[in-house]
């Protein structure tokens, strides 16, 4: 994200215009007062009745070009605020995107979201209609103290000694409210992560009969939210009434001291009636200082927010000039690869030789490390030790993208997008992959079936996050989205631990029709790894057990102990059928 005077200097030819219509609109309100003075000196002072008819044509001629010149403001001011809220929302969700995974950890969604949406809203605002009113204070205010002068110097000192007294009552209100704007932004985020949370885990909610607490939950950051909005306004009101009191005496005071100067023959009648006309006029922009330094503190508050954001970089880095692989093969290896994190060891020592099209095994206890083996494949982490090579060449020299796009993933956690099966299953090939190239990719994964009994077959648009799925059916579907990708490394976390035996079975047979293929089998079921090339099994984050199915099951280890929880009642039922009854 730039810079904001970066965003607004790119469109300096758009302000020109705004800034051009703008001048000769508030030019032509200062003409209107002029032109009454001239109606009641010379048409009614002097008599001359012949000057009305033009002079009422001259007023007629200001209001149209004040319509023509206030709508080329309005719409080129317009036309820059949603160019730039645009460019920001653009380069901030750009530069989210970018981020490693260690942000997403430490930041909730609905702060994200909060920050994307109703910050740059804010800055819309500032950059739009609150900027164009400010400008137009200014050019406003020096126009008509231009004009005063020319009147009257004395009366001028009137609205001389209210405005900075104005300005200072705006600077006061802008101070206090600074930190209240921050703190409200603080809280939407909060109120948005909490019903976010509670809406995307809306079954669970039910599931424990949680309602009561989760609306309670809501209400008491909904309530301080109102609390904080309750502070604003009492911050608000307490100030504004100064400025109305000040901008509504203005007028009475310029009509007393003007009637006895006109009295005093100091002023004519009509330079009084054009005066009282500038200082109704010279109001408005002291009422706005209010509410407009209000708006700008609220934006100044969202940038700050934005920057936060901004500043954040990646751990993850790109290599300068990356090495580029004209044919991945796929061979992996891990050598003496560690990663902690706050101190405490999550993978200590992994070393293994994966060659290209052969089969990797990965089993041990939850939390063992299983999966963070391949978010450190992936680069979502990089190690604290050792070094990870894709056919022998450091994956930190390589570019994400094409290391990325050498795997296909099946997560653990399975997520489907609000749009069709279709789109969901080609996500990683969207511009090249056909139809047909889809179907058999539905077909790999068993999930033809199910798909082709719905109303509009692949066509069919699904939920949030596959609403109205069984966790088998996506877990088919997420399949076939890595199938259809056609990438050199497929890695299974545990992706197929909610299907059927008989399904899980026709997935894995069909999947060792991929020879050519490296895949990573992370799984708890010894029937998913039975028949890798090699399975290592890990323990308090380490490499404790390796081999060929059946080299473990020799050594009795942990591998062995998990196949006999698994296997031991059907093995004993086989070795001992229970006797045939005897028939009477």
């Amino acid at each position: 994200m730039k810079k904001m005077y970066q965003y607004i200097s790119k469109y300096w030819y758009l302000y020109v215009i705004a800034l051009f219509c703008m001048t000769v609109q508030v030019g032509l309100d200062m003409m209107t007062p002029q032109v009454t003075k001239r109606i009641v000196d010379d048409v009614i002072g002097d008599g001359k009745i012949q000057l009305l008819s033009g002079l009422l044509l001259m007023i007629l001629i200001i209001g149209v070009g004040r319509c023509i010149f206030g709508y080329g403001k309005e719409f080129a001011f317009d036309w820059i605020s949603s160019k730039i809220s645009v460019n920001i929302r653009r380069d901030i969700y750009k530069h989210i995107q970018s981020l490693s995974l260690n942000f997403f950890d430490k930041t909730n969604t609905g702060e994200i979201m909060s920050r994307v949406k109703d910050d740059v809203d804010r800055i819309w605002e500032a950059t739009g209609f609150i900027s164009m009113l400010i400008i137009e204070v200014v050019i406003h205010t020096s126009m008509i103290l231009f004009f005063m002068l020319r009147l009257s110097k004395p009366l001028t000192l009137l609205p001389l000694i209210a405005m900075p007294f104005c300005a200072a009552l705006a600077i006061i209100m802008e101070r206090k409210l600074d930190k209240v704007y921050e703190d409200i932004s603080e809280e939407n985020a909060t109120l948005n992560t909490v019903a976010q949370e509670n809406l995307a885990g809306v079954r669970t909610v039910k599931a424990f009969a949680r309602e009561k607490h989760e609306i309670m939950k809501f209400l008491s950051h909904n309530k301080r939210y109102y609390e904080l909005n309750m502070q604003q306004s009492r911050v608000f009101i307490k100030y504004y009434p100064f400025f109305q009191v000040v901008t509504k005496l203005l007028p009475i005071l310029a009509v007393i001291f003007g009637g006895i100067m006109v009295v005093r023959e100091e002023i004519t009648l009509g330079t009084l009636a054009a005066f009282t006309e500038y200082c109704t006029n010279i109001v408005w922009p002291m009422e706005m200082l209010g509410w407009l330094s209000n708006g700008f503190a609220s934006a100044v508050a969202s940038s700050k927010k934005l920057r936060k954001i901004a500043d954040e970089t990646s751990v993850i880095k790109e290599a300068e000039d990356p090495v580029v692989l004209d044919n991945i093969q796929g061979h992996l290896t891990f050598e003496h690869v560690g990663l902690s994190f706050d101190n405490k060891n999550v993978l200590k020592d992994i070393s293994f030789d994966l060659p290209a099209g052969k089969t990797l095994g990965i089993m041990g206890a939850t939390g063992s490390g299983k999966t963070t083996m391949l978010h450190l494949l992936e680069r979502f982490y990089d190690p604290d030790q050792g070094t990870i090579k894709l056919d022998g060449v450091d994956t930190k020299e390589l570019s994400l993208g094409q290391l990325r796009k050498s795997m296909a993933v099946v997560m653990q956690d399975v997520f489907l997008f609000s749009d069709t099966i279709q789109a969901n299953v080609k996500l990683g090939n969207r511009l090249s992959l056909k139809e047909e190239e889809i179907e058999d990719a539905l077909a790999f994964a068993e999930a033809s079936e199910f798909v082709n009994k719905l109303d509009k077959g692949s066509t069919t648009l699904i939920g949030e996050r596959g609403v109205g799925l069984s966790g088998g059916q996506k877990q088919r579907l997420s399949i076939a989205r890595a199938l259809s990708k056609k990438a050199p490394i497929l890695i299974f976390d545990d992706a197929t631990s909610a299907l059927d035996m008989e399904t899980e079975h026709d997935v894995w047979q069909t999947l060792h029709q991929f020879n050519n293929v490296t895949k990573i089998i992370i799984a708890h079921r010894i029937s998913a790894v039975r028949h890798a090339d090699e399975i290592i099994y890990l323990d308090q984050n380490s490499i404790v057990e390796r081999g060929t199915h059946e080299e473990l099951l020799q050594k009795k280890g942990r591998y062995y102990n998990t196949y006999m929880a698994q296997y031991g009642d059907f093995l004993e039922a086989s070795l001992n059928p229970p006797a045939a009854e005897s028939i009477a």
